[in-house]
This record gives C-alpha cells, structure tokens and sequence, in this order.
C-alpha cells in the first residue's frame, strides 16, 4: 500500500462500527446451531439421536480445528461424537460428505441467484473468468484427464474387490471393509431421512444466515455501507471461493471480498478494510465459541463419564 491507502486503511478500522459484531455474533451462531440440528436429522436417520449440546460443540471445536489444518475439523467432528455419543464414526464421515455435498449444491444455488439478480454487476466478471478458466482449456486435455480419473477410480474398485475376497479372513482388511461399510451407511442416510422437508428449510437457513451476516458487514464502515441487499450474494460467493481454497480464507478471504466490492466501484482500499472486518468477526466467533465448546464438552457429559454409560441409538 502507499502511504496514503496505508492510512485510509488504518483509518477505516479505527471508525468502524465494531457494535455490529453482536448481531453478526448471533447470526453465525444461529447458523452453527441449525448446522448441528441438520446433522443430527442425518444420524437420526441412522438410528443414532446424539444430545444437541454435543452436536453442536463437535461442529464448533470443527470449524476451529480447520483454522490449523484444512478438513481436520471433519475428522475432529466425527471423533468427537464417536467418543461422547458411540456413534461409529465411519457412519459419520458419510454424513459429513452428504452434508458438504449439499453445502456445494447451496452453494451453486447461490452463484445462480447472484448472476440473476446482478447481472448488469457480475455479468461480465463472470463471462471473462467463463473464457479464461473453461473455454481457453484444452477439449483434448480435459477429455484426458477425465478419461485417467475414471480409469484410476475403476482400478481402484476392482483392486478392492478382489483383496475383500481375497484376503477376508485377515482381520485388518476386514476393518477396512467395515470402515468402507460404514461410510456407505452414512452416505445412505438421505435415502432414509425422516424429515425432508425440515432438513432442506436448514440448509434454506443456513445460506440466509450467510447472507444476512454479509449484508450486516456492510454496515461496519461508511464506504460499503450503501452497497445494496443483493450485493451480499456475489461477495458471500467470492468469500466462499476463499474459504474453500485457504484454511477459514486466512488471508485470502479479504482479497476476493474486495474484488467483489471493486464491481461496486468501492474504492480498493475500503473493498479490502471491509474484507479484513468481515473475516476477523467470523474468526473471532469460531475461536471464541469453539473454545468455549472445548472447555464445558466434559462438563455436559461429567454424569455420563462417571456412569460409563452414554446414549443408546
């Protein structure tokens, strides 16, 4: 930055409104608690009714173990109910694919929305990354790469199918088979889900949450307070984009949130202040929660330790 962005920067931390995290505070933490409500319809499905106090602090203590390793937070999640609630947690890791599943298709949803509703605003950004990403790769090359994946993923199936019935008898493959089993049996829990129709309004809940928790952004400094309603969505797609390709968008998350901006003609500088704001209350949040979630976890289950006893499916 020159010295003159340097102190708009500065000076836009300085006056920015930091009594907007308390809304934001419980907005994102509303939309962590519907997080856990949907996973538990999805091992609900399954047999197994973990408490909600667990659930949830698993998803949080998940969302803060992400900020150190990329998807350490979905083994940790699984590993964690695994301990407090006996639920297997291979049967998980096929819930947390079916639910990053439906996250990705929420997540086109909301691209769709954005193109349709900013068109005039995204429209071009969008055509120009449309050529420069997929129209200016070669046909012949992705055919090729397409091609030596299924062949990769068939390999690999049938190798697996002959070890089961090869090798059976051995004690480790047959836990590979089970754990294989298991996580089939997660992924099959959307066939059997009980309450489809709660479970869509969640995911319909979560995605609102995210998208009023933008638009509240805004608001934090004077530069990008007037931007309008629907400009939350194409800035919450670009700082999706940024958390998908950085761990919680450490750093990144800022830089897409202004290129957002910029296609409101919010000046660089401001585009970037807001970005940093943003992603701060959305760390401060999981770090504060998260953990707070660590601490009272053998707290809320101090009676069920003592017992030895836990929740039966």
């Amino acid at each position: 930055m020159s010295d003159k962005d340097y102190a708009d920067f500065i000076h836009s931390l300085e006056t920015a409104n930091y009594y907007l995290l308390i809304p934001v505070f419980f907005i994102l933490s509303a939309s962590h608690l519907v997080r856990a409500l949907r996973w538990k319809i999805l091992m609900g499905s399954m047999g197994y009714k973990p408490k909600l106090s667990n659930t949830f602090c698993a998803v949080m203590i998940g969302y803060l173990a992400n900020f150190a390793f990329p998807r350490l937070g979905e083994v940790l999640k699984c590993t964690i109910l695994g301990k407090y609630e006996k639920v297997p947690p291979d049967k998980l890791v096929g819930t947390i694919l079916v639910e990053r599943a439906i996250d990705l298709l929420s997540f086109f949803i909301v691209i769709i929305i954005s193109l349709l509703t900013q068109a005039k605003v995204v429209g071009a950004y969008a055509k120009d990354a449309f050529n420069k990403y997929v129209l200016s790769q070669s046909p012949q090359m992705a055919i090729i790469k397409i091609a030596v994946l299924l062949f990769i993923v068939v390999g690999l199936f049938l190798l697996l199918k002959y070890i089961f019935k090869r090798y059976h008898h051995i004690v480790f493959v047959q836990k590979i088979r089970g754990i294989i089993k298991g996580v089939v049996e997660g992924l099959m829990s959307v066939k059997n889900l009980k309450n489809k129709w709660l479970f869509i309004l969640y995911s319909v809940i979560i995605w609102t949450c995210y998208v009023g928790g933008t638009y509240i952004g805004f608001w934090a400094i004077k530069e990008t307070a007037n931007l309008p309603v629907l400009a939350a969505f194409p800035v919450l797609v670009f700082g999706t984009v940024a958390t998908i390709l950085m761990p919680g968008g450490i750093g990144l998350y800022p830089i897409l949130v202004m290129e957002a901006m910029q296609l409101y003609d919010v000046p660089e500088i401001f585009g970037k202040s807001n970005g940093w704001l943003q992603w701060s209350a959305q760390f401060i949040i999981t770090l504060v929660v998260g953990f707070i979630c660590i601490l009272i976890l053998p707290y809320l289950n101090k009676k069920k330790n003592e017992d030895g006893t836990g929740d039966t499916p």
